[in-house]
């Protein structure tokens, strides 16, 4: 009887999805800023968005040299994992978001890419052009109904179900 109860409890178990996080790095860079997504399962069919808009230092994406970013501008440019995407995601100069529409993003698999960050502080620690992680601090990702904001390191960490 305890054997019975013992698998049983142990299906149970093994029917439920496990544990795992979706994680996002934002890293400075000059002339390029760069973000790295990666996880610890298998993610699919799922949009993971990066948004700006509640950072402490207002950062826009910068990917013009006419628009409201200062001197120096980076478009949109995939660094590794871009075939994870069902589609590339266009940015506009001064936007506050991109959306990562993931047809399938492999387990411990990356995805990384690099545009222009600045910030829109008059008095920025380190000019508008430099952003600290405690300038990041409050941007959000959010995926499948769930978010996570930026730590002061330009850290984002989202617990995600993984399918067992």
């Amino acid at each position: 009887m305890k054997f019975i109860l013992s698998v049983a409890v142990l299906s149970l178990i093994a029917a439920q999805p496990s544990a795992a996080d979706v994680a996002v790095l934002f890293v400075e860079g000059a002339p390029k800023d760069r973000f790295e997504i990666s996880t610890d399962c298998s993610v699919t069919n799922s949009d993971l968005m990066i948004d700006l808009a509640g950072s402490a230092a207002g950062l826009i994406f910068d990917t013009t040299s006419t628009g409201v970013g200062v001197e120096v501008f980076q478009p949109l440019e995939f660094v590794s994992g871009q075939s994870a995407l069902s589609k590339v995601p266009q940015v506009r100069d001064g936007d506050t978001q991109i959306t990562l529409a993931l047809s399938a993003l492999a387990q411990d698999a990356a995805l990384s890419f690099t545009i222009d960050v600045d910030d829109t502080l008059g008095n920025s620690d380190r000019g508008q052009i430099i952003v600290t992680g405690s300038e990041i601090a409050g941007a959000r990702i959010t995926m499948n109904g769930q978010s996570a904001m930026f730590d002061e390191t330009g850290r984002a960490v989202l617990p995600i179900a993984c399918a067992a």
